[in-house]
């Protein structure tokens, strides 16, 4: 069977640049640039997230298997060169000017607001009137004709796009040729003011497939009124990311954090938001102090590719952080608490494998890829009833839930778990088995045969 040619567009780039490295190091000619000479870690990094994640693996093993060709993939990337040939991936990097880039986060800000229900109905019921929204529609067109152009330079046979700031792209494409929306945050039409329906109905109109990350979401879908093709796809990562550090890297990894190499600590891997409900945590741990004065919380992550200098420069993350290290301040458990920021992939396998357990406390999550990452290293985990992963949860066997505001009931799951190590255990073994549905090998199937069903159609 011929391999299949597919432009993949997601707002959040492969690949990040560290700034001045797209201008003066990369290798080959500026418009066709290689990684050749550059550091992982020092001149760029992969992504963090769940989408870029999780895009990745799957075109590598869709390529292994014989369905993909050579895959292009259009992102938003300023400090990137317009392209950067990778083995079989061609990555293409959009760019905006300053004050356009501004006004399109703020929008996308509202949008994603608004879907996670944070956002007030009244301020965004006029946002596709605003100049602000005029930015990010400039964006999307020009991120559709650069895919538009690619399509007329390598005649791909189906456009694969991500996520709710490239809902636009399909209208905009122009094309007979199938297109494929992923959703990866909640879908939930209760919370979609009036006023937008009719606009955010036509953009999921114009795709021939729209896949979201839990059934519940998939009912939503439906009845939001989308009449297409709708398909519930768990979220997914690839095992093989995920190692088993020597004893020497774990304990130099503990030790570079301030944590003892004994010393029994929860762990909680989020980006800095106010939506992944760390001040829960810290409150829920405040009340703890007497009954486990020796347990730690250990707090991972950074900003998005939204806050990073690399992106929007939104700057939320930072401002997030700094009033969860005061809330700790205030709660008397600055002692008790460690921020690590980004890590890298051996470290946080290094931080599983010597957590007690982890949290997952988001107010809402739309899906929660970290707990699955918790299973596969067979951890234990505590997870919010808002999460999407929630339904593949069997509470008790191998996670315990809680809604987000119920803080007693997180302090209780975490004593039980922390003076209980044969039922951290048992629950760890069980979650493995659940993440089997969220694995690259599993999802590639599903991905296959959708992309062959929605070209037959």
């Amino acid at each position: 069977m011929e391999k299949l040619r597919i432009c993949i567009n997601t707002q959040t780039p492969l690949i990040q640049f560290t700034s001045g490295t797209a201008k003066g190091r990369l290798g080959g000619n500026p418009p066709d640039a290689t990684l050749d000479g550059l550091v992982e870690g020092q001149d760029y990094r992969y992504s963090p997230g769940g989408v870029t994640r999780m895009v990745l693996p799957l075109v590598r093993r869709l390529q292994e298997q014989g369905v993909l060709g050579e895959v292009h993939w259009v992102s938003l990337n300023p400090a990137g060169p317009p392209t950067v040939r990778l083995p079989g991936l061609v990555l293409h990097n959009v760019s905006l000017p300053d004050p356009r880039m501004r006004s399109y986060g703020q929008t996308k800000e509202v949008i994603w607001g608004t879907v996670h229900g944070t956002a007030e109905a009244d301020g965004a019921s006029e946002m596709f009137w605003s100049d602000d929204f005029a930015e990010y529609a400039y964006y999307n067109r020009r991120t559709a004709e650069l895919i538009r152009q690619l399509d007329r330079e390598h005649d791909f046979d189906l456009f694969y796009i991500h996520d709710f700031q490239q809902l636009p792209i399909g209208g905009m494409l122009d094309s007979l040729k199938p297109k494929i929306l992923r959703w990866h945050i909640p879908f939930d039409g209760t919370v979609i003011p009036d006023t937008w329906r009719p606009r955010i109905t036509a953009y999921l109109d114009s795709y021939d497939a729209v896949v979201v990350s839990t059934d519940a979401y998939l009912r939503a879908l439906h009845q939001f009124g989308y009449q297409g093709r709708g398909v519930r796809m768990y979220p997914y990562v690839d095992p093989d990311d995920f190692g088993r550090p020597s004893a020497s890297t774990a304990q130099s990894t503990v030790l570079r954090y301030g944590l003892t190499e004994a010393g029994p600590f929860a762990l909680v891997v989020a980006r800095m938001d106010p939506m992944k409900g760390q001040d829960r945590a810290l409150r829920a741990f405040a009340k703890l102090r007497r009954r486990a004065p020796d347990l730690r919380l250990v707090l991972v992550g950074n900003g998005s590719f939204s806050g990073s200098a690399q992106g929007l420069s939104l700057s939320k993350s930072g401002r997030w952080r700094s009033a969860l290290e005061k809330l700790a301040g205030e709660l008397g458990i600055s002692d008790q608490v460690v921020f690590t920021g980004h890590v890298s992939q051996v470290e946080l396998d290094a931080l599983y494998e010597r957590c007690l357990f982890t949290i997952l406390p988001s107010v809402q999550e739309g899906f929660g890829l970290v707990v699955i990452e918790s299973w596969l290293h067979q951890r234990a985990a505590i997870v919010t009833d808002q999460a999407g992963v929630a339904e593949l949860i069997r509470p008790g066997e191998n996670a315990l839930l809680y809604a987000p505001d119920d803080l007693a009931e997180l302090r209780r799951h975490i004593t039980e778990l922390a003076g209980d190590p044969a039922r951290r255990q048992k629950m760890g073994r069980a979650g493995k088995r659940a993440a089997r549905s969220c694995t690259v090998a599993y999802a590639a199937r599903s991905e296959s045969r959708l992309m062959r069903e929605v070209l037959e159609a």
